[in-house]
């Protein structure tokens, strides 16, 4: 099981100094934003110089893409701005072939205003899921015109906020081209976590044939999504690690939610763990 980091965690000046701490904590692959390329928010499109740019210093550091964020909010209350994101997605997927990578890592998203990632009581309305059925089969149009895998992640606060809604969402849509990212940290609601192992089997029964991608961090409680460093929480890492090693295929594991002073514990007790 490879670890790596999102970007971001090492933040610097340049992409070639982010990449280097990178290479420096013997980490071998990254959940790329284009961010770290000091590209804008939403950019209309990627030049292809830059592109070369990116997939060579990876290469030259021996550090591969295992995906790139196209994270945007697909049930945005505004409709615009779900247009806005569906353009931006085209632009990162576009661009993938020549970065070397294949996946694109989403955000289902929240009625929340102010950010995708914050809880909303609209999140469960048929309206929100309706929304989502549009945006995702766009952005499933886009995925297969460019040959790339779609891979969104359950998550507390969002739209899908469970393996079962994860399922649901899968089966509706019904395309290879859309997959799942597993963060063991995000799965519970509020009264869950004495159900821990229950949680997590049963979200790996419903969708461990589709993921493709898998988050380490950790969580202090339940109700919402984790955002503490790996081996720092309640998250049973060891159950959480066995389940993702008893996957058909080896999928990433990519650190987040951590600081670059805690990258070396992270690191140490993920290899521990693996081992």
């Amino acid at each position: 099981m490879q670890i790596g980091i999102m970007s971001g965690t090492f933040p610097r000046s340049t992409l070639e100094e982010e990449l280097d701490a990178v290479a420096d904590h013997g980490l071998g692959c990254m959940q790329f934003d284009l961010s770290s390329a000091r590209l804008t928010h939403f950019p209309d499109r990627i030049d292809e110089d830059v592109c070369d740019s990116i997939r060579g210093e990876m290469s030259t550091r021996k550090i591969t893409m295992s995906a790139i964020n196209g994270m945007y909010n697909m049930i945005d209350p505004d409709n615009e701005k779900r247009q806005n994101g569906l353009r931006f997605l085209e632009t990162v997927a576009s661009a993938c072939d020549q970065l070397d990578t294949s996946i694109v890592s989403l955000c289902t998203g929240s009625r929340n205003p102010r950010s995708m990632w914050l809880p909303h009581p609209d999140n469960s309305s048929p309206e929100a899921w309706s929304d989502l059925i549009s945006s995702m089969q766009q952005a499933v149009e886009i995925a297969e015109k460019y040959n790339v895998t779609l891979a969104f992640e359950p998550e507390v606060d969002n739209v899908i906020d469970s393996a079962k809604q994860a399922r649901r969402l899968l089966d509706e849509i019904g395309s290879p081209h859309l997959k799942v990212v597993m963060d063991g940290a995000n799965t519970f609601h509020k009264g869950e976590l004495p159900r821990m192992r229950e949680i997590l089997d049963e979200a790996f029964a419903l969708l461990g044939d589709d993921v493709v991608l898998a988050h380490a961090k950790d969580l202090d409680h339940d109700g919402a999504a984790g955002h503490l460093a790996a081996g720092t929480g309640l998250l049973d890492y060891d159950h959480y690690l066995s389940l993702l090693s008893n996957l058909g295929s080896e999928v990433p594991l990519i650190l987040h939610g951590l600081t670059e002073e805690q990258a070396d514990g992270c690191i140490a007790f993920l290899q521990s763990k693996i081992a």
